[in-house]
């Protein structure tokens, strides 16, 4: 069975989904559903009497009107993975299936290397405050190498890490076991010593400065898609960024919204568990606060944070995402056993670790394969759901039609549980409980 209800971790059922769809075997399950339907947290969506033919692929447009290379993305891709953080076998492998399904594969922020490249899948190159890849000697940004890098076919999108769900505040780290010659030589760090990227970036301190830089990197990358990462923390600070394009008359292409509640390999465990926004609430603010500055239809949101199954990801769409990542379901499809042994390099499946007689044991082949089967059958299960609702559009997805029991006799839909704004709203008269944030929102500097 799937344990989708949001705040249940990845289980033993959940793992098995994503194994059998990986293997591309049987979809069906005996005996109808195991989850309490009369439990607080289930969740569903309602079918029609009228349902339509399931549609073969939904794809998002990806590019605002400064963009000049749009990408149409799948509603679902890799989620950001560095190379450092996986060994060189699980990025090939997850890059040769997004090349295999047509999907797109986020670098994370550990560089761009020949591993993401060689089997020639569409890519998202993820900048964060290392500028890993893209540095100068001192780890500032370094234009010229970004451009030259970012012109790569391959290279689609470019993504801005501000911040990510698993460890909101403190950034990436690499423990310095895995910091091997390679990875020093790629990210331009010391050998063997814990690789830690800035908790902020060096090259802007404002709204206005990062919608600057997003700008700078449209135009090095001779127009591509180019967008943001974060994990929603003070609503003050995204409210900034939205004011920050509205002065500047432009926006990034995307915005990726992390869950609080997606995984890691090394990060504190206080981070992990009480530092930023939930997937659900951050999403529906995002969504919200673009809407209410009416530039919601310049920009498309991706999300991210323990979606591995059909239902979550159409959950995620109705709720206001117009496409969806997954870091943990992909590294299940690798291979991922779950033996939480990511930081001490000693992974026993070849996929977390820099120790290559370890990642020999990551078949390539065979794994590119269960990532573009898990890929194909959980985008097939969701188109299917949109199809059992009477829809033929994502775009026809709305709150309203997702339903979560409250307790045992009362049932609400998220239009009903998360108010939705009206476009322009916070231009013209902010709802109360918006108007704190709202008011303290300034495009010139990010609160304290």
């Amino acid at each position: 069975m799937e344990s989708d209800i949001e705040g249940v971790p990845y289980d033993r059922d959940t793992r098995s989904l994503v194994y059998e769809r990986a293997k591309d075997t049987h979809r069906e399950q005996p005996f109808g559903t195991e989850l309490d339907v009369y439990g607080p947290g289930y969740e569903w969506f309602e079918q029609s009497l009228a349902p339509k033919p399931a549609a073969a692929e939904h794809r998002v447009r990806i590019g605002g009107p400064a963009c000049k290379q749009p990408y149409d993305m799948s509603l679902f891709n890799v989620s950001a993975m560095s190379f450092g953080t996986l060994s060189s076998n699980a990025i090939r492998a997850l890059n040769k299936g997004a090349a295999l399904g047509g999907f797109a594969h986020d670098t994370g922020e550990g560089g761009l290397t020949d591993y993401h490249l060689e089997a020639g899948g569409d890519l998202v190159w993820e900048i964060g405050s290392g500028y890993f890849g893209c540095r100068t000697a001192e780890g500032r940004f370094d234009p010229d190498t970004f451009a030259a890098k970012a012109a790569h076919p391959n290279v689609k999108c470019i993504s801005i890490k501000l911040s990510q769900g698993a460890k909101p505040g403190p950034s990436g780290v690499m423990p310095g076991a895995k910091v091997t010659n390679e990875i020093a030589e790629i990210r331009g760090v010391p050998v063997g010593e814990k690789c830690v990227s800035p908790p902020a970036h060096s090259t802007f301190s404002t709204p206005l400065e990062l919608i600057g830089f997003v700008d700078q990197l449209r135009e090095l990358s001779s127009g591509k898609p180019v967008g943001f990462k974060l994990c929603v923390g003070k609503r003050s600070d995204f409210l900034a960024i939205c004011k920050a394009m509205l002065e500047l008359d432009t926006a990034p292409d995307f915005i990726i919204v992390d869950g609080s509640e997606g995984g890691t390999g090394a990060a504190p465990l206080e981070f992990e568990d009480h530092v930023g926004t939930p997937l659900t609430d951050g999403l529906i603010f995002v969504h919200n606060a673009l809407v209410g500055v009416g530039l919601r239809d310049q920009i498309k949101i991706g999300c991210s944070g323990k979606i591995a199954s059909g239902f979550s990801l159409v959950s995620r769409l109705a709720q206001g995402a117009d496409c969806t990542n997954a870091a943990r379901a992909m590294m299940f499809a690798v291979g991922c056993i779950q033996a939480q042994r990511c930081q001490t390099n000693t992974c026993p499946v070849g996929v977390a670790t820099q120790d290559p007689r370890r990642a020999r044991a990551l078949d390539v082949g065979d794994k590119s394969q269960r990532v573009h089967h898990f890929h194909s059958n959980t985008v097939t299960s969701a188109n299917e759901l949109i199809a059992a609702m009477g829809l033929t559009d994502t775009g026809q997805l709305g709150p309203e039609l997702l339903k979560r029991r409250i307790d045992s006799n009362t049932v609400k839909n998220y239009a009903q549980l998360y108010p939705y704004l009206e476009s322009g709203q916070l231009l013209t008269e902010p709802p109360e409980n918006w108007l704190a944030d709202w008011n303290t929102a300034s495009s010139k500097s990010f609160g304290p």
